[in-house]
């Protein structure tokens, strides 16, 4: 009997690593970005056909703060309510029990981070400058202006994804940012060091520092 001939199309399609609960999602082994805390890998989803990203975070790095696993869930839970088209879109987000960690779907923009976006495209004129920093304070807006106020604590050029085939800019990787009350007070310091304003308990002042120094590392690239 002669032996059935493989299908020249199964071999070349790209397999999954690991697929979400509802079998929507599924996740690829290429990574996309890394972090203390968290990987993002390539993923897509079957439903509506598009390549998105699978942000994972492992537990074992809080195992031994309940509180802050039990914070972890409910900032993240809130941020995939958030609908802004200057904000990161949160598709799904779900508990691992087995492996330890959570994971939430969030989209994926054409052309990275504004930081490498900056350093691969040197001569943008300052119509396009103002026109990201318009979105920029669009999204900043909303997520302040949110019930409950979103204060992010970590906003810099690598947490700015671009679409450089329309030219939109969205704020993302929310990990570090902070659900706070009317007083608009975080109650701890995080972020990275050379974007946070010596008036660190001011967060009105923080946020204006921290859009000011962004201003000046686009232009001075």
């Amino acid at each position: 009997m002669p032996a059935e001939k493989s299908n020249s199309f199964d071999n070349e399609v790209e397999a999954f690593v690991e697929v979400d609960p509802t079998g929507r999602f599924g996740r690829y082994s290429d990574l996309l970005g890394c972090g203390a805390v968290k990987k993002v890998y390539r993923a897509f989803d079957q439903e509506e056909g598009i390549e998105v990203a699978w942000n994972q975070v492992r537990l074992r790095n809080f195992s031994e703060d309940p509180v802050l696993i039990n914070r972890l869930h409910s900032e993240v839970d809130l941020f995939r309510t958030l609908s802004n088209k200057y904000i990161i879109v949160c598709y799904s987000v779900w508990k691992d029990e087995e492996r330890h960690n959570t994971n939430f779907i969030t989209e994926v923009c054409t052309s990275g981070n504004l930081r490498d976006y900056r350093k691969k495209h040197r001569h943008v004129s300052i119509k396009a400058f103002k026109k990201w920093s318009k979105q920029v304070l669009e999204g900043l807006e909303y997520l302040h202006t949110h019930d409950p106020c979103i204060i992010h604590r970590d906003l810099n050029c690598s947490n700015i994804f671009v679409n450089g085939n329309i030219g939109q800019v969205k704020i993302g990787d929310l990990g570090l940012a902070a659900i706070v009350g009317r007083n608009h007070a975080a109650h701890s310091i995080l972020g990275t060091p050379e974007y946070m304003a010596p008036e660190l308990y001011e967060e009105d002042t923080l946020r204006w520092w921290t859009y000011t120094l962004l201003e000046c590392v686009c232009l001075k690239w």
